[in-house]
This record gives structure tokens, C-alpha cells and sequence, in this order.
């Protein structure tokens, strides 16, 4: 099943751009993370707040916390499409690497969606 694609584009023959389910749900999981509470006007609640930990200092405690973070963001808004089964950060200067194991509800297939953020917005 094809899903309209994430950022909205046009493909080469002008017409609405897609992808498939899969991407779909890995691009939905950094919706989620890439967004910090009230920054969507109709949905304020939406989102994670990952930012806010981006400059914390490189320690076990704010990966911690950012694994707990994650999974809990994702569970909140994805509970219906996935099972989060393993959250890893990796944090370091100024960045965070957020590797998440996870279990498609529809058809059981496992998949690992890996996010990269850095304090130039990426």
C-alpha cells in the first residue's frame, strides 16, 4: 500500500509523491521526534521534546532520559501502527543518534528506524 510521502512534494510527473508503507511508518517516527510540544498550531500536544536534551551534556543520565523520552513519545502517538521493541541513544557534542527497534502491528515484520539530531536542525 502506497502513503503519500513526508515532506509533501511532486514526483517527476507532477502528481503527488509516495512511498511505501514502510517508509511511511520510519518517516511518522521522525515526525514524532523531530517536533517539540507546541510547535503544531492545531495540535500542541504532539511531538516529543528530544530537542530539548540535544545540548545537554554527553552523559549516560541524558541518554537515559532520552531513551525514556522516545519510547514513550512513540508509544503515546504510534501505539496503533508499532510495537517499540529496543530505544538506543547515542549522545555526543552536540548531537544525538536514536536507533529504534521496532515491530509493525499490521503484518509482524520487524524494522529499525535510525534518527540523527544535531543542533543544525537535522
Amino acid at each position: 500500500m502506497n502513503r503519500i510521502d513526508y515532506p509533501f512534494h511532486f514526483d517527476g510527473r507532477g502528481r503527488t509523491a509516495q512511498c511505501s508503507e514502510e517508509e511511511y511508518i520510519r518517516e511518522l517516527i521522525e515526525q514524532v521526534l523531530l517536533t517539540a510540544p507546541g510547535e503544531r498550531v492545531l495540535r500542541p500536544e504532539f511531538g516529543s521534546g528530544v530537542r530539548q536534551l540535544l545540548f545537554g551534556a554527553a552523559s549516560p543520565e541524558v541518554a537515559t532520559a532520552t531513551q525514556y523520552l522516545v519510547q514513550g513519545s512513540l508509544q503515546q502517538w504510534l501505539a496503533d501502527l508499532i510495537t517499540v521493541e529496543a530505544v538506543d541513544v547515542q549522545a555526543g557534542d552536540g548531537e544525538l543518534l536514536i536507533t529504534v527497534q521496532y515491530v509493525v502491528r499490521r503484518d509482524q515484520s520487524r524494522a529499525t528506524a535510525v534518527v540523527r539530531m544535531d543542533g543544525g536542525g537535522s
